[in-house]
């Protein structure tokens, strides 16, 4: 059994998921706009799987994505942590992956660039990487744009097709950021 996990910013709280979480996380990011280049809304069947990846993820490694809940209001924003690249075909399969999915109202006030940093950081220093990824296709620009702005460089040697989807959501590009480097940014 691993240690519950918590991690506080200024705003918001990384934080291992409750049962009531699960409800209101894809009430608030399974939309049209969130999912847009996620693969689409998802259906009960396509809820179910991720629920279950995302614990098998924590069971396997001691972290997964955690929910993000607004510190101000108790608000479930979304998620954003680690995981274990994984995706079938990968180019960087067994690579620290940060990743993030915010509900659209929360989008443009900073809360996933709070959130992606400390999740980086404990990917760092708590996890032991030496080099974190970052995975989107090339249509997502808000979130490669994030992934610009926390320092993070394309890798286009590393992007690959995923074979689950099709376009546009197969071509997965690849940004990554090694340990020293973000040591030095901080």
């Amino acid at each position: 059994m691993w240690p519950e996990f918590r991690l506080e910013t200024d705003r918001t709280v990384l934080r291992d998921w409750l049962e009531d979480d699960w409800p209101e996380f894809f009430r608030v990011t399974n939309t049209p706009s969130v999912m847009e280049w996620l693969g689409g809304v998802l259906d009960d069947d396509g809820r179910e799987k991720q629920r279950a990846r995302v614990e098998a993820c924590r069971a396997a490694n001691g972290f997964c994505f955690w929910a993000v809940e607004r510190k101000m209001d108790g608000a479930l924003l979304g998620f954003c942590g680690l995981k274990r690249a994984d995706a079938p075909g990968s180019s960087v399969t067994g690579e620290m992956e940060v990743g993030w999915r915010f509900r659209k109202d929360s989008w443009g006030q900073g809360y996933a660039k709070e959130a992606a940093i400390a999740a980086i950081n404990a990917g760092f220093a708590q996890f032991g990487a030496n080099e974190i990824v970052a995975l989107t296709v090339e249509g997502n620009a808000p979130s490669w744009g994030l992934m610009k702005r926390l320092g993070m460089r394309r890798r286009e040697e590393l992007d690959y097709a995923d074979a689950r989807y099709d376009p546009p959501w197969r071509d997965t590009i690849v940004y990554t950021i090694m340990r020293e480097q973000w040591e030095r940014t901080r």
